[in-house]
C-alpha cells in the first residue's frame, strides 16, 4: 500500500509539469500578488465601452512565469505590478476595431496584435500603499508624451518609466516606445493569434 501511494505522487509531481508554455492560464491561479484594474472590463477606457464580459487575465504559461519573475523583482522595493490588460481574444479586437478604426489606436483584427498572441500585458507600478507611481501620462494616452523617448518630463517621472522598463526587459519582455505601459514577451510573437475564451465566475 506504501508503494502504491508512493507511486501515485510521483505521477501527480509528473502532471503539474506537463503544461505546455504556451498554454493559456489564469494570472490570479498562479499569484495573489498582482494588482488588477482591467480597464476593458469597464467603461473608463478610451473606447468608452465595456468589451470584456469580466476582469479576468489570462496569459500564455510562459507569460505568466516571466511577469512573476518581474513581480517578484519589483516586490523588493516594496512595489507591485498592476495590470491594465492582457490577452485579448480576436472577437474582442474585432469588436474594438468596429468601435474605433484607426490602426493608430486599435489593432487590425486581420492582422492580429500581440494581446491576441497571449504575450503582452500593459501594465504600471504600484507603491507599497497601492498608489500608482507617477508616469507622465494616464493609461491609453495616445499622444508623444506616453512616449518612451519622450524627454520633457519631471525627473521622477523618467526615473519611474526606467524602472518599469528596466525591470520587465531583465524578465524577458520588450518595450513598445510610443506607449509606456505596454510590454511584449520576447518570445511571444512565435504563437499564433487566438481567440481562447474565459470563463466568468
Amino acid at each position: 500500500m506504501t508503494f502504491s501511494n508512493a507511486q501515485n505522487e510521483v505521477h501527480t509531481e509528473e502532471v503539474k509539469q506537463e503544461i505546455a508554455d504556451t498554454t493559456f492560464v489564469n494570472l490570479k491561479d498562479y499569484s495573489q500578488d498582482f494588482v488588477y484594474d482591467m480597464k476593458y472590463a469597464t467603461e473608463d477606457n478610451f473606447l468608452k465601452a465595456k468589451v470584456y464580459d469580466c476582469a479576468e487575465c489570462l496569459l500564455r504559461y510562459k507569460t505568466v512565469q516571466a511577469l512573476i519573475a518581474a513581480n517578484k523583482e519589483f516586490m523588493k522595493q516594496g512595489c507591485k505590478i498592476k495590470l491594465f490588460d492582457c490577452y485579448r481574444p480576436l472577437s474582442i479586437q474585432k469588436k474594438m476595431w468596429e468601435i474605433v478604426s484607426n490602426p493608430e489606436y486599435v489593432a487590425d483584427p486581420k492582422k492580429g496584435s500581440i494581446h491576441n498572441r497571449g504575450g503582452a500585458v500593459d501594465i504600471t507600478v504600484v507603491n507599497a500603499q497601492g498608489e500608482e507611481l507617477e508616469m507622465g501620462t494616464p493609461f491609453d494616452f495616445f499622444g508623444i508624451q506616453a512616449s518612451h523617448n519622450y524627454k520633457k518630463l519631471p525627473i521622477s517621472v523618467r526615473a519611474n518609466r526606467k524602472y518599469l522598463k528596466s525591470v520587465m526587459i531583465q524578465s524577458g519582455f520588450n518595450s513598445f516606445d510610443s506607449e509606456w505601459w505596454h510590454y511584449n514577451l520576447k518570445t511571444g510573437l512565435n504563437d499564433k493569434v487566438s481567440n481562447q475564451k474565459w470563463d466568468c465566475n
